[in-house]
């Protein structure tokens, strides 16, 4: 029976007898299968209070564009349907109402100059301010509805500026894809297979898993943390710009500000989503994943709203993988405090950085000497105290951000070209290529968890990540200053650019549907690579449509509505 599920072991159970019987070998005649663990299915799911207000939010955030764009339809066919003057309809001759007529007909008074001059600027100003106020709220509105939310979602025109750094849309969306081809199979190979020895006997030996869930545990995650570094510097650097080149403390707050609200509405859209939708589903034979991630939002939704899940242990997490957004914004507030450091001076910037980076390495590399964790990814399903203590933690993480946040001081500031000669292009590809190769290749060489400290292990845990990052800064730079070649050309191509407008949605949208698959399943999963292939396709698939609606029905929405203030202000 399931860990945690007290009241159903004691239903199966007679004193300290079991009354499940033993699995008959019969069962298990192949070697490399496994039983992981057994749960009886419930034909009822009962609606806690809890769940009816996670879907009353989802029906609210949902409905109000909805509404805005159904109004702003209705406006703008009012406004096509307005009445075109005749030559026999009498018109007033004052320029601020011509054409004006009265309700009944007849045409509008012009009035008496002189005496009435004061009459008529108070009403021009109650017009002008009642407009004014029409004027806000049709802004709102319209920035709420579908018919702005919708527009250049799918464009794949290029930016005009010179520094739109067009490589990282492609770089985004394959770390993406590499993001939710690993937990197409993770989190089937958690409880659904039903040939688990088999899978790991497949992956754990072959690096062309790599993209599966086998060898160095989501590098992918690293990229974005790189990503995530790079462009928050570059943000911050061009507002410093736009307010007279002063960082000021109210400066900060509107940063650190507009990031929660960018992330928060679809974000805690998702985990009421979650839990609403894992609630009111029938539960399948597999559900306990999702039982346990709606106990845990129960207890600690809180914790998503603030952004510190990633502290709590992987066992309390709502949303597991929404740790990510917690982490990135931790890592996001640590930007502005570089930044003002750079501005003051830029060899102490150099020192606090390679303290930070070796404070974050030691971190890592210390935790796995003491605790013995693993660095293969297979072998980390059955060691908790890796997502514990290490994983998903602010203190081993922050290198590749910092990688991040010092290449976009860098390419943001620089006044001429770090790479010179074509020689030097060379060896920094093949210096970047060799790093990823290597990185690659150690984790299969080391997948053996030791029982005593292992040096190789703890060296390799605390730095690799932080290698990957500067191996894909490399990237950045080369295809920013003209070295990228054909790879550039791949990573810059247009239609990356819809894929990338979506991935937001797209991220935390996936795993919903994976855990909705997996735990609707009647039987295991027999895993074949091809059957997971066409795993990944379909979830893959059904990720972009559902992260296309979401995008416009609630990420854009909030995030043009912000825009659409500060205008109409």
């Amino acid at each position: 029976m399931h860990r945690g599920r007290g009241a159903d072991s004691d239903m199966l159970q007679w004193r300290d007898t079991s009354l499940i019987p033993p699995v008959p070998s019969v069962f298990m005649s192949d070697p490399r299968l496994g039983i992981f663990m057994t749960q009886c299915q419930s034909a009822h799911t009962p609606l806690d209070p809890f769940a009816v207000i996670c879907l009353f939010v989802c029906s609210v955030l949902v409905a109000v564009p909805l509404m805005a764009s159904l109004y702003v339809a209705l406006v703008k066919w009012k406004s096509q349907r307005g009445v075109t003057p005749s030559p026999n309809t009498p018109l007033t001759s004052g320029p601020s109402r011509y054409g004006s007529v009265l309700s009944n007909g007849s045409p509008a008074r012009q009035p008496d100059s002189g005496s009435s001059d004061n009459v008529a600027s108070d009403t021009d100003g109650k017009t002008s301010e009642d407009c004014s106020t029409k004027s806000r709220i049709l802004s709102c509105l319209e920035a709420l509805s579908l018919q702005g939310s919708c527009a250049g979602v799918l464009s794949a025109g290029r930016s005009a500026r010179a520094d739109s750094y067009s490589s990282l849309n492609g770089i985004r969306i394959l770390s993406l894809l590499w993001i939710i081809s690993g937990h197409t199979v993770q989190l089937s190979a958690w409880n659904n297979l039903d040939n688990d020895k088999q899978w790991r006997a497949d992956v754990e030996m072959n690096p062309l898993y790599v993209l599966a869930f086998s060898g160095p545990v989501y590098l992918a995650v690293d990229t974005f943390l790189l990503l995530g570094g790079l462009l928050s510097a570059k943000s911050l650097l061009a507002l410093i710009q736009r307010s007279e080149d002063k960082l000021n403390p109210g400066l900060v707050a509107r940063f650190l500000l507009k990031r929660f609200k960018r992330v928060q509405p679809l974000h805690l859209f998702m985990v009421c989503l979650a839990v609403g939708l894992f609630s009111v589903v029938q539960r399948g034979a597999f559900w306990f994943i999702a039982d346990d991630m709606v106990l845990n939002c129960k207890k600690y939704w809180w914790s998503n709203l603030l952004l510190v899940n990633n502290l709590f242990t992987i066992t309390d997490i709502c949303a597991p993988w929404t740790w990510y957004l917690s982490i990135d914004f931790q890592f996001y507030v640590t930007t502005p405090i570089l930044i003002a450091v750079y501005r003051w001076n830029k060899k102490v910037l150099v020192a606090v950085s390679v303290i930070l980076m070796v404070m974050s390495c030691l971190a890592g590399a210390l935790l796995t000497a003491i605790l013995h964790l693993p660095v293969h990814q297979p072998t980390t399903l059955s060691y908790e105290s890796y997502f514990q203590y290490y994983y998903n933690k602010p203190y081993t993480r922050y290198g590749p951000y910092l990688v991040g946040i010092l290449a976009g001081i860098y390419i943001t500031s620089k006044s001429g070209h770090f790479v010179r000669h074509r020689w030097q292009a060379a060896l920094g590809w093949l210096s970047s290529l060799s790093v990823m190769v290597i990185l690659v290749g150690l984790a299969y060489s080391l997948r053996e968890v030791p029982l005593s400290p292992s040096l190789p292990h703890a060296l390799y845990q605390g730095l690799h990540r932080t290698l990957w990052a500067m191996a894909v800064a490399w990237i950045i730079l080369a295809c920013e200053e003209g070295y990228g070649g054909f790879v550039d050309r791949f990573l810059s191509m247009s239609e990356w650019i819809p894929l990338s407008n979506i991935s937001f949605a797209c991220y935390l949208i996936h795993p919903i549907l994976i855990i909705l698959y997996n735990g609707k399943q009647e039987t295991p999963i027999h895993y074949t690579d091809l059957n997971f292939f066409y795993l990944f396709l379909g979830h893959t698939a059904l990720t972009l449509c559902l992260g296309y609606v979401l995008t416009v029905l609630i990420e854009k929405p909030f995030l043009f509505l912000k825009g659409s203030r500060g205008r109409a202000t």
